[in-house]
């Protein structure tokens, strides 16, 4: 299939989340696409879970593409404190933009879900086709399907108002300049971090959430965005659509392998009354090819190695900042 960069129908293009881990790869896409003007809104102007400031943003921009990235979203740790949060600011945001989209005549609406939303104990690999088979695993749960959703208002609005809204399912996302804050963060980022400042600190050994057996599947961020700005330009489908790699590493693994990575010989302790979270995931990736050509490109290894070095040379320059 041909590059996204000749067949790019959007001129005014509205980034959500825009300056976010992930908006900041989609908006670097978007900047090598020709005639294309960029909006890119800012919380502290725009609040999204507020209905007077998302008409007030699409009355100011007149987008006819709407990316919409912006999430409230931590790890497991994050998600158990801020349920109800999580729940009300993204379902509020998902269902008020797409509202307000499809009544200021938005040609189209690209809405992005979480691997969070497919049910506890979904048969690996995760298809579309399993997505309402089951509650999702408990401590997602309110986020999963707060995001979720937008799935609903997305097929039901293509449905009753010809409305063209299409819903992506990426994997985690990992990379370099990701949110390493140890009370939010994703395993990879919180597990690098673990690790840096372990051997820094000379430590003999390392505490890890849960009993290691669960597994993830990781996508490096640069690849997620690429596979979100080719779905807007090729996809208009009501389906759902798996963004991933379609391979699955053990969390025991993940950690001896950054452990490794980072140098840090101690021993790893696993807080076995902590939880896992969902027991395995790893994505059926075969529709995102089909539709529109995505195929992940980074190895995990070297993104690890990537985002690994990005996070050390950042902690090197707030080490010489402080001297």
């Amino acid at each position: 299939m041909e590059s996204f960069r000749e067949h790019f129908p959007y001129k005014r293009v509205l980034v959500t989340g825009g300056s976010g881990f992930l908006g900041q790869r989609v908006v670097q896409q978007l900047t090598t696409v020709e005639n294309v003007e960029l909006f890119i809104p800012r919380r502290s102007s725009y609040d999204l879970v507020e209905m007077a400031d998302v008409k007030r943003l699409l009355a100011d921009t007149n987008p006819d593409l709407i990316i919409h990235l912006a999430a409230v979203v931590g790890g497991i740790g994050a998600n158990q404190k801020n349920p109800g949060r999580f729940f009300y600011d993204n379902l509020m945001m998902g269902v008020q933009l797409i509202e307000q989209a499809r009544l200021h005549g938005v040609a189209k609406f690209v809405a992005l879900g979480t691997v969070c939303s497919y049910p506890k104990f979904t048969p690996v690999p995760f298809r579309e086709e399993d997505l309402w088979n089951g509650y999702p695993e408990e401590t997602n749960a309110p986020y999963g399907l707060a995001k979720k959703m937008m799935l609903v208002q997305s097929q039901s609005y293509r449905r009753q108002y010809g409305f063209n809204s299409i819903f992506l399912l990426p994997a985690n996302l990992y990379g370099p300049a990701d949110n390493f804050n140890p009370e939010s963060s994703h395993v990879i980022p919180a597990l690098i971090r673990k690790c840096v400042e372990a051997r820094e600190n000379g430590d003999s050994h390392l505490d890890v959430w849960g009993t290691g057996n669960a597994s993830r599947e990781f996508l490096f961020v640069d690849d997620g965005a690429e596979a979100i700005v080719r779905a807007a330009a090729y996809y208009d489908e009501s389906e759902p659509v798996n963004i991933g790699t379609g391979t699955e590493i053990r969390i025991s693994e993940l950690v001896n392998l950054i452990a490794q990575l980072t140098s840090f010989k101690g021993k790893i302790r696993w807080e076995t009354d902590k939880p896992d979270g969902q027991p395995r995931r790893s994505l059926d990736v075969s529709r995102a090819y089909e539709k529109f050509g995505f195929q992940a490109k980074t190895s995990f290894e070297d993104g690890l190695r990537r985002t690994i070095d990005w996070y050390e040379r950042r902690i090197n320059r707030e080490t010489a900042n402080v001297v």
